[in-house]
């Protein structure tokens, strides 16, 4: 079988939804999967079931917040983190063959220059062929959109953080 990408991109809600849905389904089926998130980290309602599945889990082990509000050394250890993330990837991937291989949020890493374009495509440019590639976020570049097999763009037409309501748990977060 040849490995395709997928990609969920836009400002609406539901790329990591469709992502964890993916990788469940996967796994249902029998396939290795190794679900990454960038610029995440906490609790999140998705992690402890996916790992119940047999999910390889790998997420960032510190809590940054927000982008825009890092400081520069924060920004920099930050950054170090998301590199890491990858690192582990393929730690993994060299001693176990894996089928699908999630990297939520990875454009939203790239976009605030926490993971550098040069990581990201050899990901994408490296793949094993036989390898089924999700990526998530917002904003990607066009040397991705035109490598995709699939893509996806969730739109926002009314979200309730519009309103002033915050993420709920066990349905954002």
């Amino acid at each position: 079988m040849v490995g395709l990408i997928h990609m969920y991109i836009g400002d609406g809600k539901g790329k990591t939804t469709a992502t964890v849905g993916l990788s469940v389904r996967a796994c249902g089926r029998g396939k290795r999967v190794i679900f990454s998130q960038f610029l995440k980290s906490g609790v999140t309602g998705e992690i402890e079931p996916l790992e119940r599945l047999g999910v390889k889990v790998i997420r960032s082990t510190k809590q940054f917040g927000f982008t825009h509000l890092m400081d520069e050394k924060t920004k920099i250890a930050c950054k170090d983190e998301q590199e890491d993330i990858v690192k582990r990837i393929l730690d993994v991937m060299r001693v176990e063959k894996i089928d699908l291989l999630v990297l939520d949020e990875v454009l939203d890493a790239l976009n605030a220059d926490m993971l550098s374009e040069k990581t990201l495509k050899s990901l994408v440019e490296n793949k094993d062929e036989e390898l089924e590639l999700v990526i998530s976020g917002r904003n990607p570049p066009l040397w991705l959109l035109e490598k995709a097999d699939y893509v996806s763009d969730v739109k926002k037409i009314k979200h309730p953080f519009d309103k002033g309501i915050s993420a709920r748990i066990g349905i954002e977060s």
